[in-house]
């Protein structure tokens, strides 16, 4: 009944096995080795994106950030929702590797960037020429930091909008996978024909042991951020460790099955603590629950051996988030209902 994050699950076997295989004798460093050209292909091929260039890292936060680095210069504004990983959950490193780019955030229901909202902060930024920081690029999460997810359609309707105003699209997809198959939209989608840019594609939090790759569609863009990556300290001399275990992610479709896998999981727990009376704060469409219960039921809930993170909640009530992973079985959820 583990249900902090998804970064709390265990390794998958076939990661380990993978790791073991490209532990075997010699090979060149720093991403030059075949298993990193393994993986690199086989996001391309995710992707449908041949002419993708790929990089990867081993955070989620040195993928975002050195990914908005490449694209906005340190007088530029990067327009995130109010409540982005980027703005909340990442010590300034956006603001930090980008030589001091302003985050502009923009507001919207359960986590989505309203795109009323978008346009408006776009109008207004620059405005006051010189004397203002200047249009940068988007940032979009998929999935949200609610915990829902945006359609194709809905990227490409805010990704219009900032290219409107020549402006690059990043996107956070530190769950992309969970993303995917939420919506059923292919990977390429929900990327770059919606008009984004570059990519962060987890691995982290869909079951690896700590790897993200940096996906550039316009291969032009790539070379500065392996400068970057290099000058911040985030290019690994044994990267073929990286690589493996996005191959053993990518593989046989696990990177679907594993979050299909917390996704169901996430439904079922959902359902069951909708018939108990549970408020569900937003809609449930990937591996991320955010709840309020009457008072008392956290403690008896841990006294029974649940985890989970306290959050704000209305008054006379108690908060929580509760995420599901590649590894949460049918029966953590029926023990932990049962204790509700």
């Amino acid at each position: 009944m583990y249900f902090t994050s998804d970064n709390a699950a265990p390794v998958p076997p076939e990661v380990m096995a993978e790791l073991a295989r490209a532990n075997d004798g010699f090979t060149r460093g720093y991403g030059a080795d075949q298993a990193t050209a393994a993986a690199q292909e086989m996001l391309r091929e995710v992707l449908d994106a041949p002419d993708a260039v790929v990089h990867l890292v081993t955070t989620g936060t040195a993928a975002n950030a050195l990914a908005l680095a490449a694209f906005c210069p340190p007088w530029g504004a990067v327009f995130c929702h109010s409540h982005a990983h980027v703005a909340e959950d990442e010590c300034g490193a956006p603001e930090f590797y980008t030589h001091g780019a302003k985050l502009v955030l923009v507001g919207g229901d359960h986590g989505r960037m309203d795109a009323l909202a978008l346009g408006t902060a776009l109008l207004r930024t620059g405005a006051g020429g010189v004397h203002g920081v200047q249009r940068g690029m988007l940032t979009l999460t998929n999935v949200t930091e609610a915990g829902t997810v945006y359609t194709a359609a809905e990227t490409a309707e805010l990704a219009g909008l900032a290219r409107a105003q020549g402006l690059p699209v990043h996107l956070d997809g530190a769950r992309f996978a969970n993303a995917v198959m939420a919506t059923g939209a292919t990977p390429a989608d929900l990327t770059w024909r919606a008009g984004v840019d570059v990519l962060s594609f987890g691995g982290t939090k869909n079951g690896l042991m700590g790897v993200e790759a940096v996906v550039f569609f316009d291969p032009a863009r790539a070379w500065e951020f392996e400068l970057r990556r290099k000058r911040g300290g985030h290019l690994l001399s044994k990267g073929r460790y990286l690589g493996a275990q996005m191959v053993a992610m990518l593989q046989d479709g696990r990177w679907r099955h594993w979050a299909a896998q917390a996704n169901a999981m996430a439904a079922l727990l959902a359902e069951g603590l909708a018939t108990r009376g549970v408020v569900l704060r937003h809609p449930v469409q990937a591996n991320i629950l955010f709840v309020e219960w009457p008072v008392g039921t956290s403690a008896r809930l841990r006294a029974g051996g649940a985890m989970f993170y306290d959050m704000p909640a209305t008054e006379g009530q108690e908060g929580a988030r509760l995420v599901t992973s590649w590894a949460t079985t049918e029966a953590d959820v029926a023990a932990f209902l049962r204790l509700i």
